[in-house]
């Protein structure tokens, strides 16, 4: 088992093993979960095999072995579904704990900020990584304003979302202070906080906002086959 992947399964562990707190009930959730997981692999990972074989970034045969698929190893193709169980685990204990408020807030604002985002991407077109985590962080609000506005509009979802940082930074830390990934500073701005170039907060933000996203665009769908599914049956 290589050291990135045994960092996977840390982080997995407590959600994990809490999942079936009384309170949250989280395994209940786990259809659409799953779901959401499914879609982060396809796109996140899609967008990982990519950028790998243009080396953006490489791994550390030492940390994270010598076996590929896709040119990703295993514990990278296993990040994109612990990380997101994870931190979906996070949204469910806010919102099981803390009493939500809707934010003032129609469509526009988000995609007013989708494009602050994108407007940098002419300039930065050289620096793959900065360019591509930029349009990714504007489709995912997009996505967020026009599948799921209520999710943007719940101030549980934010606060849910910066305490994914905390993880976060402790992980990331690890993964780029061994370091197990490999990252060309030419195809970034060359900023870091510690040791973690300061795109991976980005990317972050747009992969786990999109997972809260999924999640609660799947669970109003399984809620209303659930719903169509017991009227049939009466």
């Amino acid at each position: 088992m290589s050291y990135y992947l045994m960092l996977d399964l840390l982080v997995l562990a407590a959600p994990l093993a809490l999942s079936f707190d009384r309170r949250v009930a989280f395994y209940r959730k786990w259809p659409e979960l799953f779901a959401a997981i499914a879609a982060i692999v396809l796109a996140f990972g899609a967008w990982d095999v990519w950028k790998t074989a243009i080396a953006v970034w490489s791994f550390n045969d030492e940390y994270a072995g010598t076996i590929r698929w896709l040119g990703l190893p295993p514990a990278e193709w296993f990040f994109f579904v612990a990380i997101p169980y994870a931190c979906v685990f996070i949204l469910a204990c806010v919102r099981a704990y803390v009493r939500d408020a809707e934010l003032a807030a129609s469509r526009a604002p988000w995609l007013v900020l989708a494009a602050a985002f994108a407007l940098p991407v002419p300039f930065v077109l050289a620096r793959t990584y900065t360019a591509v985590v930029l349009v990714s962080a504007a489709l995912v609000l997009v996505l967020g304003a026009l599948a799921s506005p209520a999710t943007l509009r719940s101030r549980n979802a934010w606060i849910a979302l910066g305490v994914t940082y905390v993880p976060f930074a402790l992980a990331n830390g690890i993964l780029t202070g061994k370091p197990v990934v490999l990252y060309d500073d030419a195809r970034n701005l060359g900023i870091r906080v510690g040791t973690i170039p300061v795109e991976d907060f980005v990317f972050s933000f747009s992969m786990l906002l999109a997972s809260f996203v999924l999640f609660d665009v799947f669970g109003s769908l399984f809620a209303r086959l659930r719903a169509r599914k017991a009227g049939g049956a009466s």
